[in-house]
């Protein structure tokens, strides 16, 4: 339930607990000390008006948060995809995990109407906010990780990001190997790459396309396909394959 932070609340200790122990049947998690909670979820604004300690407000822990996250989402990504260079899992990083993505998990908790903020962001609708949002949801992460330890950090991430990992793995979020391979193209040959229809089997119901990738006339890609879209990412897959590895068909 939303709360007006700008009346002070620390002597309602009592008011308060009952606060925090409701944020946490929402993120799943028992704070063994609730200052830990309480610090993560107040923004400067709050700190600023009321004039406490720096220290007070998330920004340390939203800090802590984005390394933890970094280092489970990585790990995390190398087992969905094991298949999937550096750069891939690189790009699907940055793709999964960013403001957009952190501020709606932040919503689905909830987490917005739990913040602390001062007057002026309360009137700006600062609980709306991507950024404060995200920026808190990784400040949650960061207590949680203080309180209980990596463990429960990583329990943590795994609950918000599975259904993020999940659809990440049915659908091309990261940018399409044809785009990739032809930027690669162009900066490494300053060439477009040529796709080249070398058949089409089967009924037209159920057609099989193989598609050859060119770049000066030299194969670089092979893909097959129930479309020639497919086939054509198929092939530039390759291509950027085995452009990494130094290798030309």
């Amino acid at each position: 339930m939303p709360r007006f932070p700008f009346f002070p609340l620390w002597g309602r200790s009592s008011a308060l607990r009952k606060e925090l122990k409701s944020f946490e049947k929402n993120i799943h998690y028992c704070f063994h000390d609730l200052t830990l909670l309480k610090r993560a979820l107040t923004h400067k604004s709050f700190v600023n008006e009321s004039r406490q300690s720096a220290l007070e407000q998330n920004e340390r822990y939203e800090f802590l948060g984005d390394a933890v996250l970094e280092l489970t989402i990585s790990h995390l990504l190398m087992e969905y995809f094991p298949e999937f260079s550096e750069g891939d899992l690189s790009k699907l990083r940055a793709a999964v995990v960013n403001e957009g993505s952190l501020a709606e998990l932040a919503r689905a908790l909830n987490l917005g109407a739990y913040l602390y903020l001062g007057r002026g962001e309360e009137q700006c609708e600062g609980r709306k906010k991507d950024s404060l949002l995200a920026d808190a949801f990784e400040a949650v992460l960061g207590a949680i990780y203080l309180d209980g330890g990596f463990s429960k950090a990583n329990a943590f991430v795994i609950s918000q990001f599975t259904p993020l990992l999940k659809k990440a793995q049915s659908q091309d979020i990261i940018k399409d190997y044809k785009t990739r391979l032809q930027e690669e193209s162009q900066t490494r040959f300053r060439s477009i790459p040529r796709y080249k229809l070398i058949s089409e089997l089967g009924p037209d119901h159920d057609k099989t396309f193989e598609i050859h990738l060119l770049i000066h006339d030299k194969i670089y890609g092979k893909g097959q396909g129930k479309s020639k879209k497919q086939a054509e990412q198929e092939a530039a897959k390759e291509a950027l394959q085995a452009l990494e590895a130094g290798l030309e068909h």
